[in-house]
């Protein structure tokens, strides 16, 4: 047997209760001192094993930076893996979403995306200073705090980070029950377009207003027709807001819109649709705002090589190791979007991220651990 797949088996107990207590520690985004907590408990957990230095979020929890120490005299260059301590549900969810574990399966907030690949690659470097398996890199990995929020405070980190790097393995789950790694992801981003109209009293002066909403819903139709499902590019409408009382004509109307773009090339162009936007009603105004947030993970040669190495070793595991893309991004996306070769969903195999089945399969852990050890020592 691979000795590394030899020791996450025999330490999958541990493995299990540390998933636990970091799953139990609750971290939402927007509770910085939640946050911490956790960070703090990681820092506990790696004393001694890595130099470990925090970087302040703002409003945000610390982003923590692990630089494990590991067998191997000369190192050269950097392997960076990504992960973030947030999650997205809000303090106190342990009360109607417990830890437990049933049906061969870990249940909990925050144990597919992302704690449990967090614990992951903890043990598989583990793996590699017990079983004394030099590396030829530096390994860091990189826990961002506001992810799930868009990674405003973190982003400049991640790419000076990715910049240093040789390749970046990124710790998301994998895709469905069989846990394929992602080699694309779209580019995410939103706008938020206001119409601006003009108030008056919906019975005594109805002419001179000027219909916020109505405009709104004209331009709202406009807005859906940019998806171009061909090109993987899609526009999604999703909430809106406006008016006062039925009897007033609105001044004022917003939509929030959804962008998802497979091509960099396409986000520009989207861009200019929007700004484009003519009133129909020329008595109101049309502003926009927003943009892209995260560029795509687009599929390059890198990257196709990276997930052929990653196969390899896995095969010898007696793992068949997939590859798709998704519509969801991740901080792996900043670090693609730079050249640097990046793989996603190398830590958990389960369902049901953001949701009350969020769920990991037991029978996973130890592969996913050991080809976690493996593609560190063989970059």
């Amino acid at each position: 047997m691979d000795p590394i797949l030899a020791f996450a088996q025999a330490q999958q107990s541990a493995i299990i209760e540390t998933i636990r207590q970091m799953v139990e520690c609750e971290s939402p985004s927007d509770d910085r001192l939640a946050v911490n907590r956790h960070v703090e408990q990681l820092c506990d957990m790696l004393s001694g094993e890595a130099k470990l230095t925090r970087k302040k979020g703002g409003v945000y929890g610390d982003h923590l930076l692990v630089s494990f120490k590991l067998p191997g005299r000369k190192k050269s260059g950097q392997i960076l893996a990504l992960g973030h301590t947030d999650t997205v549900y809000p303090l106190g969810i342990l009360k109607t979403m417990p830890w437990r574990v049933a049906d061969g399966r870990l249940w909990g907030p925050g144990v597919l995306d992302m704690k449990g690949g967090v614990a992951f690659f903890i043990y598989a470097m583990r793996a590699l200073r017990t079983l004394d398996i030099p590396v030829a890199s530096n390994v860091v990995l990189q826990l961002n705090s506001d992810e799930e929020v868009g990674s405003h405070s973190s982003r400049a980190l991640t790419e000076a980070m990715a910049l240093r790097s040789k390749c970046v393995l990124v710790l998301e789950p994998g895709t469905g029950l069989t846990g394929k790694l992602k080699t694309a992801r779209k580019g995410v981003g939103g706008f938020d377009v206001t119409v601006h109209g003009k108030a008056a009293h919906a019975g005594v002066d109805f002419s001179n207003g000027a219909n916020a909403i109505v405009e709104l819903a004209r331009q709202i139709e406009v807005i859906a027709g940019f998806t171009d499902l061909s090109k993987g590019l899609t526009v999604n409408p999703g909430v809106i807001r406006g008016g006062t009382r039925t009897n007033v004509v609105p001044a004022e109307a917003t939509v929030e819109v959804d962008i998802r773009v497979t091509r960099l090339r396409d986000a520009a162009a989207l861009e200019k649709k929007f700004r484009a936007l003519k009133p129909f009603d020329k008595r109101c105004a049309i502003s926009i705002s927003g943009g892209l947030n995260r560029p795509p993970m687009e599929r390059t040669k890198a990257i196709a090589s990276l997930f052929a190495k990653a196969r390899a070793l896995a095969a010898e595991l007696g793992v068949a190791l997939e590859e798709s893309a998704t519509g969801g991004g991740s901080d792996g996306n900043f670090s693609a979007a730079l050249g640097i070769p990046t793989l996603d969903g190398l830590g958990t195999v389960g369902e049901g991220a953001h949701a009350v089945n969020e769920s990991i399969l037991i029978e996973r852990i130890a592969d996913r651990v050991a080809l976690l050890g493996k593609l560190v020592a063989g970059l």
